[in-house]
């Protein structure tokens, strides 16, 4: 089996809450990846990127119409997209280190995880 078609199987079979667990455990990887292999400031910016792109996604849907979240977790969800978004300037200047977002990620994966559980 090819990898498109390997891909495109599974975007099938994954649910969204799924997605969003594989996604955010890949971008916090890609974090951790980068800072223990020593990278800093401006040195981040792709792994830092990547996880912006990611919250500010995030965000976006939560704040289009139609969203099914209940209003509190949406505000939630963005409120935390915009601290992501002024955090990792902080972390580009080298005025911070990426942990907090790393834990927020975390959290986040722990809550999707919660989640998963009980639907297995």
């Amino acid at each position: 089996m090819s990898l498109a078609t390997y891909q495109r199987v599974r975007s099938m079979a994954e649910t969204p809450r799924a997605m969003e667990y594989r996604l955010i455990g890949q971008i916090t990887g890609e974090l951790l990846g980068a800072w223990e292999n020593g990278l800093r400031g401006p040195a981040l910016m792709p792994a830092l990127h990547r996880n912006r792109e990611m919250w500010s996604t995030f965000s976006a849907a939560c704040a289009a119409p139609g969203n099914e979240l209940p209003d509190q977790l949406r505000a939630a969800i963005i409120s935390l997209a915009l601290w992501v978004d002024r955090f990792t300037t902080d972390v580009v200047a080298g005025r911070d280190t990426i942990e907090p977002l790393v834990i927020v990620n975390r959290s986040i994966l722990e809550g999707l995880g919660q989640g998963r559980a009980v639907a297995a």
